[in-house]
């Protein structure tokens, strides 16, 4: 199931691809696509059975698929031909950092380059959206039921923030720089989350081609590892860490973002991205 909200910023309102492409309106039966919803099998059950004679909603624009999480949790460095790129070691642990939820917009909103920007770049992601309370489980298997659906993400990055402090927090924490969408996918539409492919084109050039299955850490052990440092929640956000092909990568000149640049994006089931950025 594709569940999504449409309307304008702040007002969006929660919604269903039916078979035909159209969205129905789910209102009726949730305030939002968040983590109430997610933990809730019987209301989506119900979303599932009846979408086709829900009311048409319309989808002047879509905004994130799901309401802005308690916590986007970042991971850095999670696939083997990115680290090669970057002439790294793999990391013998997954590297955790934090995002805040202020950053998140829709799959076709504008990329905002924060003032003094000349190193933002482009990171696609396998979003994991949680849909049922996970803590200190060890076994990856059981921590991947713990899924309620997933998403194609844009994990922005300033370069130059990322390494002029401790943390990456500053390089990572801008307005815009995770947009979300098109839509949710429930997870038991994707049985097996190491089998997408990822593509990012920036102004029609090819950026970015990997597989999860690149992936250092799957993303039940993700989950695994996480849940032993933090309870997750119902609606978190994880971002599963972005293949080869970031500007930061390239040779010199590196083409990093530019006003009026536009990034094309796609996960696999998981629906295009198009944003413009603006300076």
């Amino acid at each position: 199931m594709r569940l999504v909200r449409v309307g304008g910023p702040g007002a969006e309102r929660p919604g269903v691809l039916d078979a035909a492409g159209l969205v129905r309106d789910v209102s009726g039966f949730a305030h939002d696509i968040d983590g109430d919803l997610l933990a809730d099998p019987e209301r989506l059950a119900a979303i599932e059975a009846g979408r086709e004679a829900l009311p048409e909603l319309s989808a002047r624009r879509f905004g994130p698929p799901i309401a802005p999480p308690g916590k986007v949790v970042g991971i850095g460095l999670n696939y083997r031909c990115h680290a090669a790129a970057a002439g790294a070691e793999l990391p013998a642990e997954p590297i955790v950092f934090l995002k805040p939820s202020s950053g998140i917009t829709g799959p076709n909103d504008e990329i905002v380059l924060p003032p003094g920007s000349a190193h933002t770049d482009w990171e696609v992601e396998l979003g994991v959206v949680i849909g049922t309370r996970l803590r200190a489980c060890p076994d990856p298997a059981e921590a991947l039921r713990s899924v309620g659906g997933y998403v194609a993400a844009n994990d922005v990055t300033e370069r130059a923030h990322l390494q002029s402090g401790p943390t990456w927090v500053r390089g990572k924490c801008h307005d815009t720089f995770s947009p979300l969408g098109p839509w949710l996918v429930t997870a038991d539409e994707i049985p097996d989350p190491q089998a997408l492919r990822l593509d990012l084109r920036v102004n029609g050039t090819h950026r970015q081609r990997g597989r999860t299955a690149d992936m250092v850490f799957s993303v039940a052990e993700l989950l695994s590892h996480l849940s032993g440092l933090m309870t997750l929640h119902p609606g978190d956000l994880v971002l599963t860490g972005t293949p080869a092909g970031v500007a930061a990568s390239h040779p010199e000149p590196r083409p990093y973002l530019r006003p009026r640049d536009v990034v094309d994006l796609e996960v696999q089931h998981l629906g295009r991205q198009r944003t413009t950025v603006r300076g």
